[in-house]
């Protein structure tokens, strides 16, 4: 991201790493409190309604402790340094091989888009198993049936099969695609429209900036992708039996028809709140790594 000359994958790899646990020890509670209001359907009763997210960090610590809000992020952790080493990894190689294809010397603002969107759909790959564990540990339903990550992992692939840890794989692919171009393409727009960094406070300040808009507008997009993505994989395979939540856009339309429209958008506040300061916090801590890889090589 920080320059057009892509370093070698074990530096892509630390840095989209240290990037990514930065970003999840500091938001991962807000990603709980997305998944618990996302998963409800209809209002619930009593403990298990949540009116909002205010309401539904208020009930989760008073119900079941503060420890609660952490629940499954050994998944997350773990997934970290491959997701976001994919990610940045995979936006870099796949911008230069679109360069490279349509003969263009620099990036625009469609490249932008088209590389963010493949890199969302290769980056979908290596998450799935992880998004399915953690989804399931976070399910406050679910909470008595696992003792922990493995604990799921064997579980899953005892009752169902080990291609469940691929359950949801469709909707994981939309919801990244979706998610990447909207955050690599509007960190494109922003740059374009600000003016020069004249040091490094600056650049930082423009990063964070860009990052955050592109999470912001990111997540706006792909929502509704990740409500589905999240009743999908939680939802247990059974033999003979087709599962509620099956497909992705049947999925949506299904949700739409019982919910109404804005239960596409369950879970958006903690989630952009999340992922809009997130996505500024991966940008700005992974060009940072980045750049120090760069000098200690001799090659910024």
């Amino acid at each position: 991201m920080s320059s057009d000359k892509p370093l070698p994958f074990i530096y892509q790899f630390a840095a989209g790493a240290v990037a990514g646990v930065s970003e999840i020890l500091v938001m991962y509670p807000l990603d709980v409190v997305k998944t618990r209001i996302q998963l409800q359907q209809g209002k619930g009763t009593g403990a298990d309604s949540y009116n909002g997210m205010v309401d539904c960090f208020k009930k989760i610590v008073k119900n079941e402790g503060f420890s609660r809000l952490y629940r499954g992020i050994e998944a997350p952790i773990l997934m970290e340094a491959p997701k976001r080493a994919t990610k940045f990894a995979a936006n870099d190689s796949w911008g230069k091989f679109y360069r490279d294809l349509f003969g263009m010397p620099k990036m625009t603002q469609s490249l932008s888009v088209l590389t963010g969107a493949t890199a969302g759909a290769t980056e979908a790959f290596v998450v799935v198993p992880f998004e399915l564990v953690k989804i399931r540990l976070q399910d406050k339903a679910q909470a008595g049936k696992y003792t922990g990550m493995l604990d799921v992992v064997m579980k899953t692939v005892k009752a169902e099969g080990p291609l469940a840890l691929y359950n949801g794989l469709e909707s994981t692919l939309w919801r990244h695609i979706l998610w990447n171009a909207g955050y690599f393409g509007c960190i494109f727009q922003v740059r374009a429209l600000l003016p020069k960094a004249d040091n490094k406070t600056s650049q930082m300040g423009y990063d964070l900036l860009s990052g955050a808009t592109g999470g912001t507008v990111g997540t706006i997009v792909n929502t509704p992708m990740d409500v589905v993505k999240s009743r999908i994989q939680n939802s247990p395979k059974v033999a003979g039996v087709i599962p509620k939540y099956n497909w992705a856009w049947p999925s949506v339309a299904l949700v739409m028809k019982e919910e109404g429209f804005g239960a596409l958008y369950k879970g958006f506040l903690p989630k952009v709140l999340r992922l809009g300061p997130g996505g500024g916090i991966l940008l700005v801590v992974f060009t940072g790594v980045m750049d120090f890889f760069r000098k200690m090589r001799g090659e910024a």
